[in-house]
């Protein structure tokens, strides 16, 4: 494995590169082709969603060179001081380059008077000068920030895009995956091309002959095994808590997330649910689980079409609410399965 971590490994380098972002490079590449860049724009979304990479990119369509390219991060440059001193830079000419590019990343990290500071600037910036501002939570920024720029949300990539990524970059480092291990990984990933490809880097450099096997998945990401999330759909399809409970329990000491263990969960039950009533979404299934699982799932969805419906897919659902606040992790699931399996409160 390099040293280099996957992440920067694979960062796009152009647009062709960018993944899940279609809409937003888009419309960036026809504002360049049309000559109608801005002068200022916000970058918004979740961690890892590729943000900082397309405003890097956009900075060399723009024409500034890295010597011209400034990258600032605000959550440790804040204040008012280092808003005057950015203020003062803009003026100076691009060292090499048609334009100077400043980045501003975790804008939203600015003090009130730095906000202050910055708004006569970014309204009116020199002619050379493009700001991109971005930013994990757009609501902190005051409105007279956001006016002055033109915003692209940058949405959260499918689980779909992230499996794709994570065999893709496998197979480029030399090493097989099977369709559940990197479902497994892209699912951990939580929405993020940064976290999913870390993910994926503890996964390949614990393994000692490139071949990645669901069980090394989850023994390296202490994910909950797959026995374990087959034997609480069992429990609701046999009205059976005391093996959900016990499933519930061993998961509890191994994993500790219960959201994790919950969202395995809900994925099969779906799987189950599109066996039944959209066969022809069967390879869909087959390309996000194990062979074994699928075997199983088709049993379920053949033998437990009364036990095993969008009723329990729903009261599980309405769980992961309760799994964010309970001291105990394993309740709200324990309470969801007394549910389905139709226990009051005054089970014996």
């Amino acid at each position: 494995m390099s040293e280099v971590t996957l992440y920067r490994k694979y960062r796009p380098q152009n647009f062709t590169e960018v993944i899940g972002q279609e809409a937003v490079v888009t419309a960036l590449q026809g504002a360049l082709k049309n000559k109608t860049t801005a002068h200022a724009y916000l970058f918004a979304g979740s961690r890892g969603t590729g943000k900082t990479s397309i405003a890097r990119i956009f900075a060399r369509a723009l024409g500034a060179s890295d010597n011209d390219t400034y990258e600032i991060d605000a959550a440790s440059n804040r204040g008012v001081d280092d808003i005057r001193a950015l203020r003062d830079a803009v003026h100076t000419l691009p060292f090499d380059s048609t334009c100077k590019v400043y980045i501003v990343d975790e804008v939203h990290m600015l003090t009130k008077e730095a906000f202050n500071a910055l708004l006569k600037t970014l309204e009116e910036p020199p002619r050379h000068v493009v700001f991109i501002l971005a930013t994990t939570e757009e609501e902190k920024l005051p409105a007279t920030i956001v006016s002055r720029c033109q915003t692209f949300r940058f949405k959260k990539p499918s689980h779909a895009t992230l499996q794709k990524l994570v065999e893709s970059v496998a197979k480029k480092e030399g090493y097989t995956l099977e369709p559940s291990s990197s479902d497994l990984v892209a699912l951990l990933g939580d929405g993020s091309f940064r976290d999913t490809l870390g993910t994926l880097q503890k996964v390949l450099s614990s393994s000692s002959d490139k071949k990645i096997t669901p069980i090394e998945v989850e023994q390296t990401l202490g994910a909950p095994s797959a026995h374990l999330v087959n034997d609480f759909i069992l429990a609701i399809t046999e009205r059976d808590f005391a093996k959900g409970a016990q499933a519930l329990r061993v998961a509890s000491e191994s994993v500790g997330d219960m959201k994790i263990f919950l969202d395995l969960v809900v994925r099969k039950i779906r799987f189950v649910l599109l066996l039944r009533f959209a066969p022809a979404m069967k390879d869909e299934v087959r390309n996000n689980c194990s062979e074994q699982d699928l075997v199983l799932l088709e049993k379920i969805a053949k033998e437990a079409g009364k036990t095993l419906s969008s009723k329990e897919l729903l009261i599980l659902l309405s769980t992961y609410t309760e799994l964010r606040v309970s001291a105990i992790p394993t309740l709200p699931l324990e309470l969801a399965l007394m549910q389905i399996i139709g226990h009051t409160t005054e089970v014996q």
